[in-house]
């Protein structure tokens, strides 16, 4: 996602509040905020991929997913 694409989503925002969108705008709206989200998904699941939880006697382990997660 790129800062450009970020900003777009605001201006949309800002403009649905203020006047009011265009089926276009709206198709675009959702389109971009698909995006957002999916990036911060990955994101987020990279992140807890490369966590590592240290225990009290300091052994560690890394979390993993649970069956049947998403």
């Amino acid at each position: 996602m790129t800062q450009e694409q970020i900003a777009r989503i605001n201006a949309l925002a800002k403009k649905a509040k203020a006047e009011g969108l265009t089926a276009d705008e709206r198709a675009e709206q959702k389109q971009l905020r698909e995006a957002y989200i999916q990036a911060f998904r990955n994101s987020l699941k990279a992140q807890l991929d490369n966590t590592v939880v240290l225990r009290p006697d300091g052994t560690a382990y890394r979390l993993r997913q649970k069956k049947g997660g998403h």
